[in-house]
């Protein structure tokens, strides 16, 4: 199955970097490019591709309200959303991340992690850049306070499956570490997101350290 794609960056040069990039692979075609905040929001409702990657610092609107808008709380049907961006600042990706993307990628993370995150998107994973991940988590651990209750909703199996995922693993992964089949990880991730109200696995993965689960405790 091909797998289509959005790019949106106001930047016709990066734009034209990642669609060369992304049509390497057999099994990924660019569907259309966006221009702006506006534009990449209108493109992505009408073409409803199966991963749009969105620039943060975008003309009109910028990359986290255009998260908000096509994968927000409160949307109905959102599309998988990637954030491309040179900035890693806390905050952009604090905003994005709690905006429903379900990555968060550096355009100075190369071509590998840029097509490893777009299958995993679109395979219900998410990824988010190795260097930012713990640096991000333990920033979300440290601000936030924890839900101890929460926990106590997860069976001990469930909290295995947690704290791998916080360590940036994917699906196939975590049923190697675990011994546990591929489709039996995917109902433990759907059984956990269900329980604790959340919607992919990024937000599972910011749960974990905001209640230090990823720690182990």
């Amino acid at each position: 199955m091909t797998i289509s794609v959005l790019i949106a960056d106001d930047q016709a040069m990066i734009r034209g970097g990642l669609r060369l990039i992304l049509e390497d692979q057999p099994d990924i075609t660019v569907v259309g490019e966006a221009v702006d905040g506006v534009d990449a929001v209108e493109q992505a409702r009408r073409l409803r591709p199966d991963v749009c990657l969105v620039d943060i610092r975008m003309p009109r609107v910028d990359g986290i309200e255009v998260t908000r808008a096509l994968a927000g709380p409160g949307v109905v049907n959102p599309l998988r959303v990637i954030v491309v961006t040179t900035f890693d600042l806390d905050e952009y990706v604090y905003g994005a991340l709690r905006g429903g993307a379900v990555g968060f990628i550096l355009k100075d993370a190369g071509p590998a992690l840029l097509v490893e995150a777009v299958r995993a998107a679109h395979n219900g994973d998410a990824l988010v850049s190795p260097s930012i991940t713990v640096r991000l988590l333990k920033h979300l651990n440290a601000v936030r306070s924890p839900v101890a209750d929460a926990r106590n909703t997860l069976s001990e199996r469930e909290v295995e499956v947690v704290r791998e995922i916080a360590r940036g693993r994917t699906n196939q992964e975590v049923g190697a570490e675990l011994f546990i089949s591929l489709s039996t990880v995917k109902s433990h991730v759907s059984t956990i997101q269900t329980k604790l109200g959340l919607r992919n696995r990024v937000e599972i993965a910011a749960w974990a350290w905001e209640n230090r689960v990823a720690e182990g405790s």
